[in-house]
């Protein structure tokens, strides 16, 4: 049996700032392409904004970046970022998988301050490159 094809959606959650990446159609390489920023204070808009990708882009499964806690023990984002997930599945019609990403942002950082990305540019990327190291993880495993 194959690998299935078409693009695959990695979601970066946060309360302020949503990373989004878009995988190809073969399902081998994750890109960064949005950061929504919804500062927490209107998930319709930031839900309508993600689905108009999936639109756009063709997605037909999402990858969301479960947020644990170190320990591994539940955090407040986790529920939110699975709130959010189910809101999601709700409008766009696509039921999301859930990833552990501890660390994707600390790995983001680390990546683009090797890549020599001055500071201010890496504010704005940052949160679309954790969402790509998502996706690229649940890639690999596929």
């Amino acid at each position: 049996m194959g690998k299935e094809k078409g693009r695959v959606m990695g979601i970066d959650f946060g309360t302020r700032h949503i990373g989004v990446a878009v995988s190809d159609e073969l399902r081998v390489i994750a890109k960064g392409i949005e950061t929504v920023n919804w500062n927490g204070t209107d998930p319709e808009w930031a839900l309508n904004r993600i689905c108009e990708i999936i639109k756009e882009m063709g997605v037909n499964a999402i990858v969301i970046g479960r947020p644990a806690r170190t320990d591994g023990t539940r955090s407040e984002t986790q529920e939110k970022a699975e709130e959010f997930g189910k809101a999601l599945a709700g409008l766009c019609g696509i039921e999301p998988v859930y990833k552990d990403e501890r660390y994707t942002t600390v790995l983001a950082s680390r990546y683009l301050h090797e890549s020599n990305i001055k500071a201010k540019k890496q504010k704005a990327v940052i949160d679309q490159v954790a969402a790509e190291i998502i996706l690229q993880d649940y890639l690999n495993m596929l």
